[in-house]
């Protein structure tokens, strides 16, 4: 299929759920600044949600108070499972609406869609809801994210072909990876004729800094190249994608995607077969697929510091650095949200978008990092 919805959106999408930190808040300067290079470049597609802490006020004051509402394109999302009523669900959509204050979304998805989650959104009834939005033209295109296995994809997608998109995490590292089903839902997707938005292409910032002998590998073919360019050019030379989200933290990040996204080439045959060689190396690799979304963090009683523990676990599981990794654990955890404090009440497995045995992966990391 060469045809599909969004085929002429810009193949980089901002994703606002990592932006750069000032103090307790965002760096709303800084955010200003990587708004206008994107924009500069000819890029129009960025990416919010109601759960990102402080992240659609910052799209209104970096990106819709400074530029024509035609001029970009917005999506934000409605999470079900933050919501004790279907009336405080409802709500989500008003209040992004005000929050943002760009009077419609563009696209709007309902959010993070697994196997323990998505019977609410029926139960909520907010499939009709947001169909009902977008025929009052609040949204103009109508989306879920996923992330769970093809057989429910396919399910939802024989449910709602009222649906325009999806938001689908792609990347070379899980293409294979049976927890994330990458391939086999990206061909659900287009089996159905349905564009995919990608999301975690870069998975988290892990293939930004992927284990060594990935790195050497990419840099014996294009040394003056990022590790992070290979993964976001393997999505977005995709069959049947609108964009591809990348989470950027800091204006270094934004100019580095802009410089091999702004002329996009897809990858080709020689390329294709360095990830191909990239993706058996990984699938030996021990380090810990987290993506850094910190959807486990926000309801841990012990307030534990889960990301951070695992990126500084991967630190020696992936490149061997010892030492590397017992500084960033020490600077992740301080006395009671230390590794060794989890009381493996389940909760964080329950959210968590990649399917990680949390419990028994930070027991892993107070054996290996405490005693360090």
């Amino acid at each position: 299929m060469s045809e599909y919805f969004g085929k002429d959106v810009p193949k980089l999408g901002f994703g606002l759920m990592r932006l750069p930190r000032k103090g307790l808040g965002i760096d709303i300067e800084q955010v200003k600044e990587m708004v206008d290079l994107f924009m500069g470049a000819g890029f129009t597609y960025f990416d919010t949600a109601y759960v990102y802490l402080g992240s659609e006020s910052a799209a209104k004051k970096a990106l819709v108070e400074r530029y024509p509402r035609d001029a970009f394109t917005l999506a934000s999302k409605l999470h079900a499972g933050r919501a004790a009523t279907e009336k405080a669900a409802r709500q989500q959509l008003m209040t992004s609406l005000e929050r943002t204050g760009a009077g419609y979304f563009d696209y709007y998805l309902l959010h993070s869609l697994m196997e323990n989650n998505y019977r609410k959104y029926d139960r909520f009834d907010l499939w009709d809801y947001a169909a009902k939005q977008k025929a009052k033209g609040l949204i103009r295109h109508l989306g879920f994210s996923f992330h769970a296995g093809p057989e429910l994809l396919d399910q939802l997608l024989r449910d709602h072909p009222e649906v325009d998109f999806i938001q689908l995490q792609l990347n070379y590292a899980d293409w294979e990876n049976r927890s994330v089903a990458s391939r086999a839902n990206y061909e659900v997707a287009r089996k159905h004729g349905v564009s995919v938005v990608v999301m975690e292409p870069v998975k988290g910032g892990a293939l930004a800094n992927p284990p060594r002998e990935v790195r050497r590998l990419f840099e014996a073919s294009h040394p003056d190249l990022s590790c992070a360019s290979w993964a976001i050019r393997f999505a977005a030379s995709l069959d049947g994608i609108i964009t591809v989200l990348s989470g950027m933290s800091n204006i270094g990040q934004m100019q580095d995607n802009l410089s091999y996204m702004r002329n996009f080439q897809p990858l080709n045959d020689e390329e294709q077969e360095i990830i191909r060689k990239a993706q058996r190396i990984l699938k030996k690799s021990s380090t810990i697929p987290c993506t850094a979304c910190s959807y486990c963090t926000e309801g841990c009683p012990r307030q534990i510091a889960i990301p951070q523990i695992f990126s500084a676990m991967n630190r020696q599981l992936g490149n061997g650095q010892m030492e590397e990794a017992a500084r960033a654990y020490a600077a992740a955890t301080s006395p009671g949200h230390m590794a060794s404090d989890c009381i493996s009440c389940g909760q964080c497995e329950r959210v968590c978008p990649q399917h990680l045995q949390i419990p028994l992966l930070l027991r892993q990391g107070a054996e290996m990092l405490e005693k360090a």
